[in-house]
């Protein structure tokens, strides 16, 4: 990572797209230089059901961007929801070529591309590799191998895989708004480091982001990142009980779940009574009990639990989280929803308290903790001045090249 370098990283959500332009500055820090965001529908429940709507929206967000840091973007990183994501643990152990001069980044780079050499899946494509544990010969574990006096060493890694369909579909994106992916990253990756507190970044963890009409799951276990997935519920799934329990617009259903919003019923306080201003029935100041509108909020919150519960269980790694963290617009403002995740899920469940998680708005949040996690690797990527058109198949060929320049550039 040098000074100067900028970084920028693509968000494709439920309801928009959001972009943030990250520069290194003079203290080899990460700074946010621009985030634009334009409103898009193209994706539900986190399938892309409209490429040109995505794609349109896309270049609008590149060309505010562009308007004001007076940048020509032609690359960017983007995130991947859990659902289309494959994650192989492999290790190989490598022999040093000098042993003499020690571990040299010709050595390293190698054993990247060796431990990249597993099986695909018919449908799966390669997107990145996570380095995770180097250990020498006499049983050292390093961080960066480089210049250890060391005959061997052994690299675990994550090989991440991702449906091949899906990132077609981004290339095509990307393509008709003019633009490369310098590369593809899982949302809960990228966020771990956004969300989590530092002593929450080596526990055995879960984190449930909780968006509009997907809900996005990370495990990491001592920092290894070993599942992910995601479950077509989210925030606005309780916005439609409301409206169609208690037949009113969607647009108080939403006033309602934020003014009265609680994900337990055994939590109220005093069960006041509720005007409802735009019941569809004939009557149209109808007056209900905030514990009927409570209800309908737990039932949503207490399936989308029992759905990632269910998940957890069938994947084998329930066993293996110590704690969860609940991120994400469409449950944090919903009092007790952690209370509720632990009632469900039988392990403790927090609110995420991350330090950064104030510093940038909600709808950016996803992008800007993209940005970060690029940087803290051990490459970045400068906006290119220029783009060399490609087919499909050369797009998925220089997703390799893509991994190799990632480490030591």
């Amino acid at each position: 990572m040098a000074i100067g370098d900028i970084i920028v990283g693509v968000d494709i959500g439920t309801t928009k797209v959001a972009t943030v332009i990250g520069e290194v500055n003079n203290f080899e820090q990460i700074e946010t230089i621009c985030n634009t965001s334009y409103k898009c529908s193209g994706l539900k429940k986190g399938k892309i059901i409209n490429e040109d709507e995505i794609s349109l929206s896309l270049a609008k967000t590149i060309k505010d961007a562009e308007d004001e840091t007076n940048l020509k973007i032609n690359s960017a990183y983007v995130t991947i929801p859990g659902k289309y994501v494959t994650i192989v643990q492999n290790s190989i152990t490598k022999e040093v070529k000098d042993k003499y001069s020690g571990i040299s980044i010709r050595d390293v780079q190698s054993a990247i591309m060796q431990v990249k050499d597993i099986e695909i899946p018919e449908g799966k494509t390669l997107i990145d590799i996570v380095p995770d544990k180097i250990v020498l010969e006499n049983g050292t574990v390093v961080a960066d191998p480089v210049g250890s006096l060391s005959s061997s060493f052994t690299m675990s890694a994550q090989v991440i895989l991702a449906d091949k369909d899906y990132v077609r579909q981004l290339n095509s994106i990307f393509k008709k708004a003019g633009l490369e992916i310098d590369g593809i990253v899982p949302i809960a990756l990228a966020e771990r480091n956004l969300v989590l507190d530092s002593n929450e970044l080596h526990d055995n963890i879960a984190i449930i982001d909780v968006g509009a009409e997907n809900t996005d799951i990370g495990v990491f276990e001592n920092s290894s990142f070993i599942y992910t997935n995601s479950i077509p519920l989210g925030g606005e799934n309780i916005t439609n009980d409301i409206a169609v329990v208690l037949n009113i617009t969607e647009e108080e259903a939403d006033k309602l779940k934020r003014q009265y919003g609680l994900a337990l019923k055994s939590f109220i306080d005093n069960d006041n009574d509720i005007i409802l201003n735009t019941c569809k029935d004939n009557n149209k100041n109808k007056i209900i009990k905030s514990s009927e509108l409570i209800e309908i909020i737990e039932a949503r919150i207490e399936e989308m639990f029992s759905i990632i519960n269910k998940d957890l269980t069938n994947q084998g790694v329930k066993p293996r989280i110590n704690n969860i963290i609940l991120t994400g617009q469409g449950i944090v403002n919903i009092s007790k929803s952690d209370v509720a995740g632990k009632i469900n899920l039988n392990i403790p469940v927090k609110i995420s308290t991350g330090r950064l998680m104030t510093t940038t708005r909600p709808i950016y949040r996803t992008s800007f903790a993209l940005v970060r996690y690029i940087a803290s690797r051990p490459f970045t990527k400068t906006v290119s001045s220029s783009i060399d058109t490609q087919s499909d198949e050369s797009f998925f060929k220089n997703i390799i090249e893509r991994i190799k320049e990632f480490f030591y550039s």
